[in-house]
């Protein structure tokens, strides 16, 4: 046998059954009692190793990788709070539904409960976050045992990846020596061959299956969508490997219901919106008070067919709820995915396989015209609103910002400074095409829904919208860098930047080049969206938590190209120009600053300072704006 000692042979048979079921890379931490583990994957031709220094940061990258290529990338950690710093990028890859296999290295059993150093409870260490869990055996150097190994580490990555995908959990403990050192006698010279090396290929393989209705179910609810004359397709964020622009796009045309588009799901940016009725403004049109009013000018759904998981903008979810439209949530898990509970059928059905399979059986031409052409225009208005093209607009809006008054100004429009969406429309038009775009949660994804529109761009857009924490964000989007050749750009606030700065590590020891964009408003800039902000104190030192911190020398401790642009109100006033002309200034500056840094080598931060309030009022206003050009009267937020 070649194996030198029981814990290599079985680190070997282990590492060589992740590469037979299709993993191509492992994330793995320094730490001693994973020794066998990072030595076999070291060791393995056909693995890419990604070091990660910090096992919450590598956690994420795998989670980001994951998000990108819909394949697991293992992660392999020492034990104690190596282990316990997995557990947020656990939650979210549970929430996200993101294949996740999490290899943590223990001490054997019998040190467990005994004051052992860097010795804790592991079992079950993220409770029912995890779709599978198994504590490894220890290991042995007999066939049944490595079947058994082999067996186990096909159906974790198999369950990662499968219908219900997300975080598995195995826990391997290990004796000393944890070194490739040769002990006599502990392999056996008779061990069969085949329980070393394996069969040909996967030792178990898996073959996945889509879960779809029966042909009599798939027809009567073709016979619900064809008799519907105010259709929805509403598609939130897609789970990982996404769903198919093209099967969606056929089921448009088969139906006539227009497509409203979460700007995570895959469907908003693309060739197909050439063809398709792709909706992505919704956001500052829609609310539930519309849905309630008797509006003449507009017309509610009477069927919704939802695809994803639940969609980023508030306000898309509470016109839903309150329109009483009957409401089918389609989920290859069978799982619920709408918190307003108003709902009125789960499918459990692959999603790019059903609304293929839908389409071809409603054949075309449904769907009431007017209806699509309601949606379309309401969109393109939105659009030259946020873009201040006012001469688009054939509306008189309501105005109430600097330098006017409450009176009805036709085609004047909001006079209206830069704000936080103007960035992230400056930063969508200057992306390279194809290109993979990371948001931030707070107020980043927000924006790029309200404010970046449909394009024909080859954009894929990720964000950590499961449990939409903070954490981990920096970490996630190089993880998708290493998963694709497209080049990245992430955009994130100045807190996410702070909470996860050490992620940045991986540009260089992971070779994942990237233009980071902070939006820095020196603090939670979210929280003057909550009635809190009426309260002072507490809301500037216990919400708003402004940190007065420089980006820059991060910038130069990871080798990044640095850029600075001051988007602040004060910053801009002694420019002599009119807010809105200030505001095509900086946008313009924005663009060409993300522009240059994909033309450039190397990675790039650049830091656009902007004030949090002052960027809420405004897109207050041009919500109120947006609202008077659409449904004819005032409104907002």
């Amino acid at each position: 046998m070649t194996a030198p000692n029981r814990n290599v042979l079985w680190a070997n048979a282990l590492v060589d059954e992740l590469v037979a079921a299709g993993v191509d890379a492992v994330v793995a931490s320094p730490g001693s009692r994973s020794t066998p583990l990072t030595v076999a994957a070291a060791g393995h031709e056909e693995l890419r190793v990604f070091s990660m220094l910090d096992e919450r940061a590598a956690a994420y990258f795998a989670l980001g990788r994951a998000r990108r290529t819909g394949r697991v990338t293992p992660l392999i950690c020492t034990s104690g709070t190596a282990a316990a710093n997995y557990h947020p990028a656990v939650m979210e890859a549970s929430e996200a539904r993101v294949p996740l296999l999490a290899l943590t290295a223990d001490r054997p059993p019998e040190l467990r409960d005994s004051g052992a150093n860097q010795t804790a409870d592991q079992e079950k260490l993220y409770g029912d976050a995890v779709r599978f869990y198994k504590d490894l055996p220890e290991p042995a150097a007999n066939d049944r045992a490595l079947r058994s190994l082999r067996t186990t580490v096909a159906r974790a990555v198999a369950t990662a990846e499968g219908a219900d995908q997300g975080p598995v959990h195995l826990n391997v403990p290990f004796k000393k020596p944890l070194e490739p050192t040769r002990v006599p006698g502990d392999v056996p010279d008779d061990l069969p061959a085949a329980a070393e090396l394996g069969r040909d290929g996967s030792y178990v393989d898996v073959t996945a299956g889509a879960p779809e209705p029966g042909d009599d179910e798939l027809r009567a609810l073709a016979g619900e969508l064809s008799e519907a004359d105010r259709g929805l397709i509403v598609a939130g964020p897609a789970d990982p490997p996404g769903i198919d622009p093209e099967a969606v796009t056929a089921l448009a045309h088969a139906t006539g219901f227009p497509i409203v588009a979460d700007p995570l799901s895959g469907l908003r940016y693309g060739g197909h919106t050439r063809v398709a009725p792709v909706i992505g403004h919704y956001d500052a049109y829609l609310s539930a008070d519309l849905a309630d009013e008797e509006e003449e000018s507009w017309t509610d759904p009477d069927l919704v067919l939802r695809l994803g998981a639940s969609p980023t903008s508030k306000r898309l979810r509470k016109y839903l709820a309150a329109t009483g439209a009957d409401q089918y949530q389609v989920d290859p898990a069978g799982r619920w995915r709408e918190a307003e509970f108003t709902a009125t059928d789960l499918v459990v059905a692959e999603p790019s396989r059903l609304c293929a399979r839908l389409s071809r059986l409603i054949g075309g031409g449904g769907g009431d015209a007017d209806w699509r052409a309601q949606w379309e225009e309401a969109d393109r208005v939105a659009a030259a609103v946020h873009a201040r093209e006012w001469d688009a607009l054939d509306a008189e809006v309501s105005v109430g910002t600097e330098g006017t008054t409450d009176d009805e100004v036709p085609n004047e429009g909001v006079d209206a400074g830069f704000h936080e969406g103007d960035a992230l429309r400056a930063v969508a038009g200057a992306l390279p095409d194809p290109a993979t775009l990371f948001v931030s949660n707070s107020m980043p994804v927000r924006d790029l829904d309200r404010f970046v529109g449909p394009t024909t761009a080859s954009v894929t857009a990720l964000g950590n919208r499961g449990v939409s924490g903070v954490d981990g964000i920096v970490s996630s989007a190089l993880g998708a860098r290493a998963g694709t050749t497209n080049d990245l750009t992430l955009v994130l606030g100045d807190l996410a930047l702070y909470h996860d700065s050490n992620g940045l590590l991986a540009v260089e020891r992971c070779d994942a080049d990237a233009t980071v964009v902070t939006v820095n408003n020196d603090g939670g800039g979210i929280f003057h969206k909550l009635p809190i902000e009426s309260f002072e104190p507490p809301f500037t030192e216990s919400f708003k938590t402004p940190h007065g911190l420089d980006f820059e020398p991060l910038a130069a401790l990871h080798g990044l190209e640095y850029a600075h642009i001051d988007a602040r109100p004060d910053a801009l006033a002694d420019r002599g120009e009119s807010p809105g002309a200030r505001a095509d200034t900086v946008a313009e500056e924005v663009a060409a600053a993300v522009s240059r840094s994909h033309e450039e080598p190397g990675s790039h931060l650049i830091e656009v300072e902007t004030d949090a309030e002052a960027s809420h009022r405004t897109r207050e206003r041009l919500a109120a704006a947006v609202d008077a050009a659409v449904h004819g009267d005032a409104g907002g937020e």
